[in-house]
């Protein structure tokens, strides 16, 4: 079954705001793209369509927040980062507020927008900025999880999520735990370490690769920041390989931060990242492009047993 993140997270924060009066929610002339027109639909009082202005909306929400509200500030992430980065680190994170960047396309996965659209040095810009919480759901049910667990807190948040509709992975006792990594499959060979649109296909490789008695684990890491340094330090000590997969530049996102957890803690662990190469994306279909780019599931299963067997001659 597949969902769209983007409409169960505007659904989930519509409903949210029927018994929380303090959420407010702004759009850059994008609330249809963005799902945000679901609360201003039900809350117009509420709900504020800032027009193509984001340094202007980012300012507004640090003033609704300074007043004790919890502004939601909805756009894309390449609008986010590359217009207002100023004013998300000077009047949103300087002061720690309770600020939301709601941004829903993200990554490779925005797709037919093509490269001016496609944000995939986000994650890299905002582990950057003290105070943020970073959050990349691996599905529609971890969206509204994660929106829910953090209603009420008390700094500002950056939920990635993608333009396309996306696989169910988790179960439906899925718990979200903020600074929290969650094990999906167990495995001794290797372990893939992964979030948001690139779980799917974690799994789907660790399929592949258990027909060929290769054991890998997937591991998701939802929560970008905090961090769950002591997931990839068990995935380090108990496995030969650690693989990361990720719809961001290999720069600055997952496969940097565990790769300074393995190097920070002395860890002798062979780490092979896989996103995207540092160049600019293009226009074609999300799948289309995380497959040119070499995030695709045989990318992954290529990936593990070419290091595994170069390990394996080594010794």
């Amino acid at each position: 079954m597949k969902e769209s993140l983007r409409q169960r997270f505007g659904k989930t924060l519509q409903e949210l705001g029927r018994s929380n009066s303090d959420i407010y929610v702004l759009t850059a002339d994008l609330g249809g793209s963005t799902c945000a027109s679901y609360f201003g639909g039900e809350f117009p009082e509420r709900y504020f369509n800032v027009g193509i202005a984001e340094q202007n909306m980012m300012s507004m929400a640090a003033g609704m927040a300074s007043c004790g509200k919890y502004p939601y500030v909805h756009t894309f992430g390449v609008f986010a980062i590359q217009r207002a980065f100023d004013q998300i680190c000077s009047s949103v994170a300087y002061g720690n507020l309770p600020v939301r960047i709601v941004c829903t396309h993200t990554g490779l996965s925005t797709g037919l927008d093509g490269a001016t659209h496609q944000s995939i040095s986000d994650i890299a810009a905002m582990r950057a900025v003290p105070n943020m919480t970073i959050i990349s759901p691996a599905d529609a049910l971890e969206a509204e999880l994660a929106l829910r667990a953090l209603e009420k807190h008390p700094g500002p948040v950056y939920f990635r999520m993608t333009r396309e509709v996306r696989e169910r992975v988790l179960a439906d006792d899925y718990r979200f735990e903020l600074g929290k990594a969650a094990q999906l499959v167990d495995g001794d060979d290797a372990a893939i370490l992964t979030t948001g649109t690139m779980v799917p296909r974690a799994l789907h490789a660790s399929q592949i690769l258990r027909k060929q008695g290769v054991e890998a684990r997937v591991v998701s890491f939802s929560s970008l920041k905090p961090f769950d340094a002591d997931m990839v330090v068990k995935a380090a000590k108990e496995t030969e390989l650690i693989l990361t997969a990720e719809d961001h530049s290999i720069y600055g996102g997952l496969g940097a931060a565990v790769s300074e957890v393995i190097a920070e803690n002395g860890l002798g662990t062979p780490v092979e990242r896989f996103g995207v190469p540092d160049v600019f994306g293009e226009s074609a279909t999300g799948d289309e492009l995380l497959d040119k780019y070499g995030l695709g599931v045989n990318d992954l299963v290529k990936g593990v047993l070419g290091r595994l067997k170069t390990a394996s001659k080594g010794c």
